[in-house]
């Protein structure tokens, strides 16, 4: 009798615990900026962030410029001009993942996989998670990734996401459905284009 009273009040305990951590989940958007700057140009960019089971997810849309002068410098500005005006209508958005302790989010314990199994999946298969709405509704599927390998250098890990046919100055929504750490589906809104400073 002892011992199933005393398995009652755990079972009670835990759901009680459990019940209140779910109500600290955070989902709403950071009013938060990031600058990117490069050859004494710079940019400043909104992001969007949720905080869900102990991680961060935070999505910023970077300036396609940036990655042009990135590539080519600015001594060739009308270059760099004329890439533009034939990829303006490409997004590049930033995502990171950061766990609150700064562990290693690939470990099995967070994606339920071995380590190699999800860094193939951050690699390959994530791009299949994301797409981007249109203020119309039009769905536009992902449609290139790339994982920023860091080697637990930094606290986080980091994918571009690249989609085309997006009219230049098009608000759009980032849903990711979170398979690899089974959070669920997450939105992030993007109202501003990216400033030029």
């Amino acid at each position: 009798m002892k011992g199933t009273l005393l398995v009652s009040v755990l079972l009670v305990s835990v759901l009680l615990f459990a019940c209140k951590r779910k109500a600290e989940i955070d989902y709403s958007l950071s009013p938060d900026y990031k600058h990117y700057n490069l050859e004494r140009m710079g940019w400043k960019s909104r992001t969007a962030s949720h905080h869900l089971s102990e991680i961060e997810y935070t999505a910023t849309w970077v300036p396609i410029q940036y990655y042009i002068i990135k590539t080519l410098g600015n001594e060739h500005l009308p270059a760099v001009d004329s890439i533009y005006q034939s990829h303006k209508d490409e997004r590049v958005i930033e995502v990171e993942f950061k766990h609150d302790s700064r562990d290693d989010l690939l470990k099995s314990k967070y994606t339920h996989r071995d380590y190699e199994t999800a860094v193939k999946y951050m690699s390959f298969s994530l791009e299949k998670d994301f797409v981007a709405v249109t203020r119309q509704g039009d769905t536009i599927n992902c449609s290139g990734i790339t994982f920023e390998r860091n080697f637990n250098l930094a606290s986080f890990k980091r994918v571009l996401l690249h989609f085309g046919d997006i009219p230049e100055d098009e608000e759009i929504q980032l849903v990711y459905h979170d398979r690899l750490f089974n959070n669920g589906i997450l939105k992030f809104k993007f109202t501003e284009i990216p400033i030029k400073l």
